[in-house]
């Protein structure tokens, strides 16, 4: 079943452009496994990926207006948008797919079972959308394990 929806956020990535040519670029840890897994994962399915190691992201994601209380290990840029933490294949394709007016999406902290961080099919754990404006409470965009 993973792998079905794997396939259709292929399929969506591709009818919305996402994936011919989009430019992901992923700032991270050099001494980061899973950030290299999630990246891996994003180039695996057809993105663009450029990584650029870093030890401290801080002004990235303050840049990015990533809410402290969201943050994860890396921080992506793609089109408009930051994608923060482990977030799946499936959200991404549907964030450029829908292109909705946010900032970006994120994954808080480091869920087990996400990808990046075992990729298993049972795990449970949300996708936020995070508002261009400041201070504005996060909404959930994409749930996995539904």
């Amino acid at each position: 079943m993973r792998r079905l929806g794997l396939m259709i956020a292929f399929q969506l990535a591709v009818a919305g452009g996402a994936i011919a040519g989009e430019l992901v670029t992923v700032y991270k840890s050099p001494f980061c496994g899973c950030c290299e897994s999630w990246s891996e994962a994003l180039q695996g399915a057809g993105y663009t990926v450029e990584r650029h190691d870093m030890e401290d992201l801080s002004d990235i994601k303050k840049t990015a207006g990533v809410p402290a209380d969201l943050e994860a290990c890396h921080t992506a840029r793609i089109g408009d948008y930051f994608v923060e933490g482990h977030v799946p294949l499936e959200a991404i394709a549907k964030l450029m797919s829908e292109r909705p007016d946010i900032a970006g999406i994120a994954v808080p902290g480091m869920p087990q079972g996400s990808l990046g961080m075992g990729d298993d099919p049972a795990a449970r754990y949300e996708v936020y959308a995070i508002s261009k404006t400041p201070g504005e409470k996060p909404q959930l965009f994409y749930r996995v394990g539904d």
